[in-house]
């Protein structure tokens, strides 16, 4: 198996457009959906706030079910550092790439001119709406825009993002944040920036997928938990609830209300959570310059990843890491904070406070 031709000959693009199409638009990106039923009504629930009238330019088919009837000759796709176990898997043809998930057996197709996602897709929705957000961080690289490893906030033209290693708290912190009057949630994990003064923001329409300890942090949140949940967690030990994965979504409207969520937005802040539990000393939130900080920067930056196809129709090749450059360019007008010493999102979320007071 070599050419897109040669995948298509093996797939049914019929059964997606058995139904009608649906469209969604993200900041400037549009895109337009083909899929049957059930989980066209499941993805239109969850795409809600982003449904749209207008075509796209971006078209994604998405076939559940269906499976190639040949062998593929996969190659791991290289993790990021401190990732550990294997996770995708791909196959470069002449003219495209075939990507799968190596738990569950989704499988993908991207290409200049398609974009396919075909396997168990109904028991995989999650997956499917990271390939359709993954379509949205693909047409803004190729525009310029560098993707982060970030959530974020917004709220009367000031918006802060935040970066921390995976597990560090962002998700919490930004939760944090979202607890006060007239904030609206940008992203939960991926934000992408565009260099300008003031730089701007744009996030992606997926919900957080949070963990026990951030649920049992906020009150807001316990909704999320049975009470003999929260009461079996709240025994653990908070080294081994911090650790503990087992994600919950996290559905904003629900929590927070309507409006709640703007997805586009100026970048004015980012902060880089750099502390720990087992560091000494109170929590500080201080001014830093990214130019000596590559560890900072590193936090901040995020892979392209195996489905990003350039403008050339070159794939993002195995195994490497973004390029600094583009991303200071990026951030050079954004204030930047390094957050160290002892976890304590009290203290963060009123540091917090002022800022969006201020």
């Amino acid at each position: 198996m070599n050419s897109v031709h040669e995948v298509l000959e093996n797939l049914d693009l019929g059964q997606a457009m058995s139904a009608d199409a649906f469209h969604m638009q993200v900041g400037h990106i549009g895109l337009t959906v083909h899929c049957p039923e059930p989980l066209r009504s499941e993805l239109m629930e969850y795409f809600d706030g982003n449904l749209s009238q207008q075509p796209g330019q971006i078209t994604v088919h998405l076939l559940p079910g269906q499976q190639l009837d040949q062998p593929v000759a996969w190659i791991d796709w290289q993790r990021e550092p401190g990732k550990a176990g294997r996770k995708d898997a791909i196959l470069d043809l002449d003219d495209g790439r075939l990507i799968k998930k190596l738990r569950s057996g989704v499988t993908f197709l991207q290409a200049r001119d398609w974009a396919i996602a075909f396997g168990p897709l109904t028991q995989n929705v999650s997956t499917v709406i990271n390939f359709i957000n993954t379509q949205i961080l693909s047409a803004c690289l190729r525009e310029g825009w560098q993707l982060c490893h970030a959530a974020g906030a917004t709220r009367q033209g000031r918006t802060l993002a935040i970066s921390g290693l995976s597990g560090g708290g962002k998700s919490t912190s930004i939760l944090r944040m979202m607890d006060m009057d007239g904030m609206q949630f940008l992203s939960n994990d991926r934000i992408l920036v565009h260099p300008g003064n003031p730089a701007r923001a744009l996030g992606i329409p997926k919900y957080p997928r949070i963990n026990p300890g951030t649920i049992l942090g906020n009150p807001r949140l316990h909704g999320l938990l049975s009470a003999g949940r929260r009461a079996e967690l709240s025994h653990m030990p908070p080294d081994e609830l911090w650790q503990l994965e087992e994600k919950h979504d996290l559905i904003v409207p629900d929590i927070y209300g309507p409006d709640r969520i703007c997805l586009a937005a100026p970048l004015t802040d980012f902060w880089v959570l750099n502390w720990g539990h087992d560091q000494q000393g109170d929590t500080r939130i201080l001014p830093v310059s990214l130019d000596g900080r590559p560890d900072l920067l590193a936090a901040m930056m995020k892979s392209a990843g195996p489905f990003h196809q350039y403008r050339n129709g070159h794939f993002e090749a195995n195994g490497v890491e973004p390029d600094p450059m583009p991303y200071l360019q990026a951030l050079r007008h954004v204030r930047v904070r390094e957050v160290s010493g002892r976890i304590d999102f009290d203290k963060l979320a009123d540091e917090g406070r002022r800022l969006f007071d201020g």
